[in-house]
């Protein structure tokens, strides 16, 4: 009889173990089930994100080109801007020289009355005119520039004469 209740009890744990192994399968089986319908929709979403990713490069690329051709188109202008900087800068200096002749055709005019109507108090300069135009002459030399101011003045005139005929068209 011992070996019958044993047998009875190895045959009743065999049962329990085979139905705890059973629902343990039927787990794991959902398990699997439910992370394969994740990967597919995992693979669904890259697809279509790698879509939309190179739909993004593209558009990228495209404004490059577009951005590259309008640079290209720009440069001209920024020469040209450049030019008319030089342009100005020299038409600026022209007429810082015409205005140091000026100032020493003025200042020598004053000298000649200063000279034909001689006064005591004429020792130095005490008229804060006088000592601009006395510094402005110092500061930029003019005796002797005369035929090169003339020449600065024709191309200040002909720098604004193109620039207006530029602006004009």
């Amino acid at each position: 009889m011992l070996i019958g209740v044993s047998v009875a009890v190895i045959a009743a744990a065999f049962v329990a173990l085979v139905v705890y192994l059973i629902k343990t399968l039927l787990a794991a089986k959902e398990s699997l089930e439910k992370t394969t319908q994740t990967l597919q929709e995992i693979q669904k979403t890259v697809d279509e994100l790698g879509y939309e990713v190179k739909q993004v490069v593209r558009e990228a690329n495209d404004i490059t080109r577009d951005v590259r051709h309008k640079m290209q188109q720009i440069d001209p202008v920024m020469e040209s801007v450049k030019h008319l900087g030089e342009a100005l800068s020299e038409i600026t200096l022209a007429a810082k020289q015409a205005s140091a002749a000026f100032m020493h055709k003025f200042k020598r005019g004053t000298e000649r009355v200063l000279i034909k109507q001689p006064s005591p108090l004429r020792a130095a300069p005490a008229d804060s005119e006088e000592r601009t135009i006395e510094a402005y002459a110092s500061a930029y030399g003019t005796r002797g520039k005369k035929k090169k101011d003339a020449g600065w003045m024709k191309w200040g005139d002909l720098a604004v004469s193109v620039w207006q005929k530029f602006r004009h068209e």
